[in-house]
């Protein structure tokens, strides 16, 4: 049987920051975030090879091992981009019911993949969107590299659930799918829900998170017996400091 997906509702890039105020989200397509980047969709891809050699995340207290991460931090300000030094992810249980109130430390992004022209174009445009939707300030910017695979059977992108992150600004970019199915976004204002799939590399959604509660569906595979995985990047800005500052 085949498995339904309901495709993003892509916003085009110079509609995002109206988009972000009136909806509370928005979709950019591959083609769109190149554009919103000025950058060839080709420099994002390149990132892609990363997801292949991620560490295992020890923290899942579900004694799940379908998780793999990599973390860093940033700060943006004034169109300056500076990275910060690593520190544990932390979160409130009001937050995260299932890993909040403690101290994570997932090994850091790698060096090269930082200092990329494009990374530091990616990482700016979102301080700037950010700053259209809550004032120019300065941003706290952390970075998650995600790779949820169902070796296990089944993984799950979001096993704390709906919920928010506790910042002013998310951002998920689908950074691959291969062998799987499920993987389903969700977001929710009040009674308001949307629904779709992140299927394209490189498609962002883009979260005002303090109005939106989010999550992803668990994936399967496609075929049993079969490896897959989903591969993710989520940045998000906070303004003041980091959590848990």
């Amino acid at each position: 049987m085949a498995h339904e997906t309901f495709s993003p509702p892509y916003t085009p890039p110079e509609e995002l920051g109206t988009s972000l105020k009136q909806q509370g989200y928005a979709v950019l397509s591959p083609k769109g975030i190149a554009d919103w980047l000025q950058r060839p969709l080709a420099e994002l891809e390149a990132l892609h090879a990363d997801w292949d050699g991620l560490p295992t995340d020890e923290y899942l207290k579900d004694s799940g091992r379908y998780r793999q991460r990599r973390h860093a931090c940033f700060v943006a300000e004034g169109g300056a981009l500076e990275a910060a030094p690593h520190r544990a992810h932390w979160q409130p249980v009001e937050y995260n019911a299932l890993h909040g109130g403690m101290q994570r430390w997932f090994a850091p992004m790698e060096a090269a993949t930082v200092a990329l022209p494009v990374w530091r174009a990616l990482l700016l445009q979102l301080a700037g969107a950010a700053s259209a939707l809550r004032g120019e300030q300065r941003w706290y910017i952390e970075a998650h590299q995600f790779r949820i695979d169902t070796e296990g059977g089944i993984g799950r992108p979001t096993p704390e659930g709906a919920h928010r992150d506790g910042v002013d600004l998310v951002a998920v970019a689908l950074v691959g799918r291969h062998g799987i199915k499920g993987g389903e976004t969700r977001i929710f204002e009040g009674r308001r829900g949307e629904r779709f799939t992140l299927e394209q590399p490189w498609a962002l959604m883009l979260l005002d998170d303090e109005r939106m509660i989010h999550e992803s569906t668990p994936i399967q595979p496609l075929t049993e017996g079969e490896p897959g995985w989903r591969d993710t990047l989520v940045l998000t800005c906070r303004a003041g400091a980091f959590q848990g500052e």
